[in-house]
């Protein structure tokens, strides 16, 4: 999740300086934290994400659990084999499937700095027809994932075309990105996460059939 201005102190002295946020499951302070969730906390801050936005507040209730799915997340997120434009698209679409407002609030301008068309999330967000002319490895990522989204599994011709442009380890990775963000989108959604202030919903309720 972006930075933004989110990491603020919990407490003074040397502890970490982050701010955890949260609804169902209330924001855990570092002083309450067991061994496990402290160390989980200091994974995540040492890495590429730099703050505790997202689900983690959620994760650490299982800190074995959630150091494996952080991991496994920085790892869809900053070393898939895709271009970014390309994961983020795949983030989208999940974050589209779920209505996971904080999900997609936070990955739309990824993905629309990394050169995904903007008429293309705005065809996600409101569930309509997406635009004609695009690349053809977009159409392939896009395919894919509608598809499987949609009937749990994919055509021939989906899979191929995916290959096609990043061979079966992009397959691999796509898949694993569109699994870790359920994961996201799950955890989110069942705590009822906040936006953060001042920030409205952009996704409506589903109004019909995937674009």
């Amino acid at each position: 999740m972006p930075n933004a201005s989110f990491n603020q102190p919990t407490v003074k002295d040397d502890s970490p300086a982050f701010l955890l946020r949260g609804n169902r499951f209330k924001p855990l302070a570092w002083e309450t934290m067991s061994a496990e969730q402290q160390q989980m906390t200091r994974a995540v801050l040492g890495g590429q994400r730099g703050n505790m936005q997202g689900p983690y507040n959620v994760l650490l209730r299982s800190p074995e659990l959630g150091q494996l799915a952080q991991a496994f997340g920085a790892h869809t997120r900053f070393n898939s084999s895709l271009p970014l434009q390309l994961n983020e698209l795949a983030i989208l679409l999940i974050a589209r499937d779920w209505t996971a407002q904080f999900v997609w609030w936070a990955h739309r301008r990824i993905a629309e700095d990394a050169g995904l068309p903007v008429a293309l999330v705005q065809a996600i967000s409101n569930q309509t027809t997406i635009p004609k002319n695009l690349p053809d490895d977009v159409i392939a990522v896009f395919e894919f994932c509608k598809e499987l989204i949609k009937t749990r599994k994919v055509s021939d011709s989906a899979f191929a075309h995916v290959v096609k442009h990043f061979g079966e380890r992009g397959v691999v990775d796509l898949m694993a990105t569109m699994s870790y963000y359920t994961l996201v989108c799950m955890s989110l959604n069942v705590d009822d996460y906040p936006l953060p202030d001042g920030v409205e919903p952009e996704l409506a309720a589903h109004g019909g059939p995937h674009p």
